[in-house]
């Protein structure tokens, strides 16, 4: 499984459209995930001032696009030598949203982001 942080209300306009293509796929040509491990990272990073979020849980078997798993896309230079467990999934077009599993509250208190229960 691989995961998607967004706001509830991109969550929400994504279902009503049945596919999912955030700015970032315009701009940098793919869709950011995470892998279970990074997802707090992530969340503490880049959401902290955000409303309310989601988790997509995404089975990467049942996704259309081609997903790669590469370094950070945003450190600059990007790296080059990372390890496997380091590296981050993109996807490369919109997210068909059959291949969204599981979608959970991503909630805060605070201490922090909290994974939902089922997230490993």
């Amino acid at each position: 499984m691989i995961y998607h942080i967004l706001t509830t209300a991109d969550w929400q306009a994504a279902y009503r459209a049945g596919r999912y293509a955030p700015p970032s796929l315009t701009r940098e040509g793919f869709i950011h995930f995470s892998q279970a491990h990074q997802v707090l990272a992530v969340a503490e990073a880049l959401y902290r001032d955000a409303g309310d979020l989601v988790l997509l849980g995404v089975d990467p078997a049942r996704l259309n696009a081609p997903l790669k798993y590469e370094p950070p896309a945003h450190p600059q230079p990007p790296q080059t030598d990372v390890p496997a467990a380091d590296l981050f999934p993109h996807l490369y077009g919109a997210l068909n949203l059959d291949a969204v599993v599981m979608v959970w509250p991503l909630l805060r208190s605070d201490d922090g982001f909290h994974l939902p229960l089922g997230v490993a």
